[in-house]
């Protein structure tokens, strides 16, 4: 695929007319709109988490009204409010990702060509959400479900993330093709992803109270810890690889620190939710949404190299 599929080119010139300053406009807007849809899937899936260690999952037994109305105010306690608010998250979300891909589509000629069927695949990611949402209730929270719902939101969630980076404005083109590869991140989030997964099966099964209590799913907990160390690893090689290369893009360089950070986080606030038994609602919600955090920063490093990679060389000389 040329590189024009990935980043607009306009030839010189054209930066100042007006028609270029519309389609900077319009790329402006859908690029924050979707910033904005993807901090509140991060909200979402935060809510979420808190639901199911609350054992607020079925608190509204019928879908997709609660207790049969739009607002249970008669039922209102926490956990009805908790899976009344997620539902309304979600609701908004996939309406705004619908305007989102309505947009993209109706500006396509003023927008990289890729962009509208990207929006579309992020719309039939919240399809497939919410009858997987649907099912959740449905079919009493079974792990399966529950599990790809996370699945679900994950990968919407990094969707956006992968869009919104690949919209932003291009500054200058790198002068030496010593990028760092963007495979090392994207192996890292895979990493990342899939150990994201392993804890929604420990959470949707309760695994660590069923190995603790009964010695029973003792598989499904240790998997999860021993995919610490996969996705540890490639996380520092990341780290260590941007701030060895001096041409890494300053956005990659800066969350490298980021995921530092993250990453130092996650590892505490997992050995704190497996010494405590998952007692302390709050810290297995910050373990699941610190995960979240650090897949999306990945990704995000993958795909401003993955950018920068494709842009044209500059001779300096």
């Amino acid at each position: 695929m040329s590189d024009s599929a990935f980043i607009p080119q306009y030839p010189a010139g054209e930066a100042e007319s007006p028609q270029h300053q519309d389609m900077t406009m319009i790329q402006t807007r859908i690029r924050r709109s979707i910033w904005k849809i993807a901090f509140a899937t991060l909200l979402l899936m935060a809510v979420g988490s808190a639901t199911r260690v609350m054992n607020a999952g079925l608190a509204c037994p019928d879908w997709p009204l609660c207790y049969g109305q739009l607002v249970p105010t008669q039922q209102m306690n926490l956990q009805v409010f908790l899976e009344w608010f997620h539902r309304l998250d979600a609701g908004l979300i996939g309406l705004s990702t619908l305007g989102l891909a309505g947009s993209a589509w109706w500006y396509r000629k003023q927008l990289p060509h890729w962009l509208p069927w990207a929006t579309t695949f992020a719309l039939s990611l919240i399809l497939v959400q919410g009858a997987l949402g649907a099912f959740t209730v449905t079919e009493l929270l079974r792990f399966d479900i529950v599990t790809a719902h996370l699945g679900t939101a994950l990968l919407f969630f990094i969707t956006l993330l992968s869009i919104g980076t690949s919209l932003l404005p291009i500054t200058q083109s790198p002068s030496h093709p010593v990028t760092p590869s963007p495979y090392l991140p994207l192996t890292a989030a895979i990493f990342v992803y899939i150990q994201s997964i392993l804890g929604g099966l420990v959470g949707s099964q309760w695994a660590l109270h069923q190995c603790f209590g009964n010695s029973e799913l003792c598989t499904v907990m240790n998997s999860h810890i021993i995919g610490v160390v996969p996705a540890t690893l490639s996380c520092i090689a990341v780290i260590f690889t941007l701030w060895r290369s001096p041409d890494s893009p300053a956005l990659a360089r800066k969350l490298g620190l980021i995921v530092g950070g993250l990453l130092i986080a996650q590892i505490f606030l997992g050995t704190a939710t497996f010494k405590l038994h998952l007692q302390v609602e709050t810290l297995t919600v910050a373990h699941q949404s610190i995960g979240a955090m650090l897949l999306g920063t990945l990704v995000v490093i993958t795909a401003s190299l993955w950018r920068s990679t494709r842009l044209p060389l500059v001779d300096l000389n």
